[in-house]
């Protein structure tokens, strides 16, 4: 009975001129996926620039295994650009069969640099500081702190690139 009265509510709101977010409170039900929110945008964004800083810091790696010492460096900050990734990643969540959700071709995929320089590191750790900075005052509290972290983070790793 209940199976028969929910598969007819489409139908008897049709037939009535109404729509269900006439009789229902909140987004309407029957109107399909509702956009993605302004935090999943930003948080999107930010996902895809931390995984081009990664993309960076490989080729970094790549064009200096001559120069153990500095190898060693990269290869540091480039862990922590990857716990980055993760922490971002797991605040991101998607309605299943979102577009945006599908596993399409993301920046780490992409053509690698022939070479990256120390300044160009340093360039994108400084950019990334004043987006994430940027950014804090658009989004909700929890993922502002979280992008505040990554921005000292990456604060830190131009130091790092210095020395």
């Amino acid at each position: 009975m209940l199976a028969a009265s929910a598969a007819a509510l489409p139908a008897l709101l049709a037939t009535a001129g109404c729509r269900s977010s006439d009789v229902f409170a909140g987004p309407d039900p029957l109107a399909g996926r509702p956009a993605l929110s302004h935090d999943v945008i930003t948080l999107q964004a930010v996902i895809a620039a931390e995984q081009a800083m990664i993309k960076l810091y490989q080729a970094a790696v790549d064009s200096n295994l001559r120069a153990t010492s500095r190898v060693l460096v990269l290869e540091g900050l480039l862990a922590q650009h990857w716990q980055h990734l993760g922490q971002l990643q797991a605040r991101l969540v998607l309605p299943s069969g979102s577009p945006s959700a599908s596993p399409s071709a993301s920046p780490l995929s992409g053509a690698v640099p022939a070479r990256v320089t120390i300044a160009r590191l340093r360039a994108a750790e400084r950019a990334s500081v004043a987006d994430l900075l940027r950014r804090l005052v658009t989004v909700q509290p929890a993922l502002a702190q979280l992008f505040a972290s990554i921005a000292a983070s990456d604060a830190t790793h131009v130091t790092a690139l210095d020395g």
